[in-house]
């Protein structure tokens, strides 16, 4: 099973101190580094010192780290018109050596977008759908041929289709969401993966079903779409650890935040149950990003029997 790490900097955090997470995570033997893309903190957190942007972070990131992938999870479409996150993400991906993934998603947070001036349109599920036509478009155009595109809310004229990205034929796109129709059709369509938020194993499944048939409808071999969940963690060895870090989650993001108090050996057999159900990948939802300890101990005593699942 792969395991990464996913970070909410919006809650407040600084580019070092994302530094400082990925380095640590990248030595720890996690497979990737994630990053919200959000410009407003949630819930009780105040957020400072303030939001940081997700593909300047990943940029710096891409320098600064060896082999962990990077990505978002999720990046929004209401944030940036898709020729520029095209050339965002793949300029990213070269910095990188071809080590960048690009979650894209609709954007859900009214308040945020009022907050920093950006347009909330309705029909955001249409806009994703021509960006994820668009971005894959652009990417897997010939170099030396021209990309056009109309569609309701974009139009692309002649475009050079440049800068390509590292990897062949792109990197990796991940749709998430619990819809039961248009994101499984999305996800079947355009996706290398198939992201659930957490909830209960059976819910989950469930999802994996619908994503799968939607593979099959559109005739895709279901087992070419990686699925993955994401979780919030609080392990430790000793009931007073795994408190002490859920209060210290709490104070970070929204009273309601579903955390799993467990200890090592009971999140090895979570992530058993989930891989039961299909998951291959599982991204560890981090909101206390000075607590190096719980990466630490995950890596040390869950990833060995995590890794043979």
């Amino acid at each position: 099973m792969d395991l990464r790490v996913l970070t909410e900097p919006q809650q407040g955090a600084s580019y070092d101190t994302l530094l400082r997470v990925a380095r640590a995570a990248e030595d720890l033997g996690y497979d990737g580094f994630f990053r919200s893309d959000h410009y407003r903190a949630g819930g009780v957190a105040d957020g400072l010192p303030g939001p940081t942007d997700c593909w300047t972070t990943l940029a710096g990131l891409a320098r600064e780290t060896r082999r962990i992938r990077l990505g978002s999870l999720v990046t929004p479409v209401t944030f940036r018109l898709p020729g520029p996150l095209a050339i965002q993400v793949a300029q990213v991906d070269q910095m990188s050596g071809g080590r960048v993934e690009l979650g894209l998603g609709t954007g859900w947070d009214a308040a945020e977008h009022a907050a920093y001036g950006i347009p909330f349109p309705d029909r955001r599920f249409d806009l994703l759908e021509e960006q994820l036509q668009i971005v894959k478009g652009l990417w897997s155009t010939p170099a030396g041929q021209r990309y056009s595109f109309k569609g309701e809310h974009y139009e692309l004229t002649d475009s050079p289709a440049l800068p390509k990205p590292a990897q062949s034929p792109h990197p990796p796109i991940i749709v998430g969401g619990r819809g039961p129709q248009r994101t499984p059709r999305l996800a079947a369509t355009y996706a290398s993966e198939y992201n659930s938020n957490f909830r209960p194993s059976d819910q989950v499944a469930d999802s994996y079903v619908r994503v799968r048939e939607a593979c099959e409808a559109v005739g895709r071999d279901p087992d070419t779409l990686t699925l993955s969940v994401t979780m919030v963690v609080a392990c430790g060895r000793t009931d007073a650890e795994i408190e002490r870090r859920a209060e210290a989650i709490a104070r970070k993001t929204a009273a309601n935040q579903m955390v799993l108090r467990l200890t090592p050996g009971r999140l090895l057999e979570k992530l058993g149950e989930y891989h039961a159900i299909g998951t291959r990948r599982v991204y560890l939802r981090t909101f206390d990003l000075d607590d190096l300890d719980q990466l630490e101990l995950i890596a040390s005593e869950v990833f060995p029997a995590a890794r043979i699942l």
